[in-house]
């Protein structure tokens, strides 16, 4: 009785459900009406028939269709036909259909060939570009700014790079500076308190400030010492004994031929002696001098 019940419910259901698809109240998306799909046929007849009425009957220069038979297959060294050729293989479709194609050039260039049809284009081909002038012009400015842009950029490390060579150099030179400073100060205090008795920093700062108008020091090629050494070896002589240079000797003690009683005693002209020497004589003595002399 159950069955027999739950049949009828499902008869009911499916009746009502018949009804309301009938009526349009089921919303699309819950039952879908499949349809039977057309069976293919390879109408051959028919396709030769539509060939035969759009046909042309032009030269073969005016049409340019090669059409072939079965392609050899190079690897099986077979023809390529259906069974040989699996249309699902999607490798062995476009290879079939680039052999082909091969086997249609190579058909199609000696026929061209023989009727004088050029088939390489000359050095000078001129072929109008896809794009338009102003789109090209506007193309050309781009990459002209472009480039002016990274020459800039580049102009711009150059300099930041001369700057920074520029500025290590000043400052070498500032210390190199500093350190002849320092130490031309230190051989002027050596030379004050007596620790030292040579000059020889004047000399070194007089070269180095003629080096510095002239150029490199390492360029200057000098003989022999400069002006100031010159002029003090003329002045004072080349040197020689130094210590115990003013001592007597045998030879200057008996020798007496500079000596004057009158000047050792003071007892020269006038009074004083020495002094008197160089004594100026007065202001009314100069009058009468001045007087007599006109």
């Amino acid at each position: 009785s159950d069955s027999g019940s739950d049949s009828e419910d499902s008869s009911l259901s499916d009746s009502e459900l018949q009804e309301a698809f009938l009526r349009g109240e089921l919303k699309p998306g819950l039952n879908v009406v499949l349809e039977e799909r057309a069976k293919r046929r390879n109408d051959a007849e028919g396709l030769k028939q539509c060939l035969s009425e759009f046909r042309q009957h032009l030269a073969w220069v005016e049409r340019l269709d090669v059409t072939l038979g079965q392609v050899v297959d190079p690897v099986l060294q077979s023809a390529s036909n259906k069974d040989a050729v699996d249309p699902e293989n999607d490798f062995q479709r476009e290879m079939s259909f680039y052999r082909q194609a091969q086997a249609a050039v190579l058909e199609a260039l000696p026929r061209l060939r023989k009727l004088q049809v050029p088939t390489r284009r000359p050095d000078d081909y001129f072929a109008e570009m896809a794009k338009s002038d102003q789109q090209m012009q506007k193309i050309r400015q781009k990459l002209k700014s472009k480039q002016e842009a990274m020459e800039r950029s580049e102009k711009a490390k150059q300099l930041r790079a001369m700057r920074k060579y520029g500025k290590k150099v000043q400052t070498e030179i500032l210390q190199r500076r500093q350190k002849e400073k320092k130490n031309m100060l230190n051989a002027v205090k050596k030379y004050q308190k007596g620790l030292s008795d040579k000059l020889d920093f004047l000399d070194e700062e007089q070269t180095s400030s003629q080096g510095n108008k002239k150029g490199n020091a390492n360029q200057r090629t000098k003989k022999g010492p400069n002006a100031k050494r010159r002029y003090k070896n003329q002045k004072f002589g080349f040197g020689g004994k130094k210590k115990g240079s003013k001592w007597n000797t045998k030879e200057s003690f008996n020798d007496v031929s500079s000596f004057s009683s009158k000047v050792a005693h003071n007892k020269g002209p006038g009074k004083g002696g020495k002094k008197a020497l160089n004594k100026r004589p007065g202001k009314r003595a100069r009058q009468k001098m001045k007087s007599r002399a006109r």
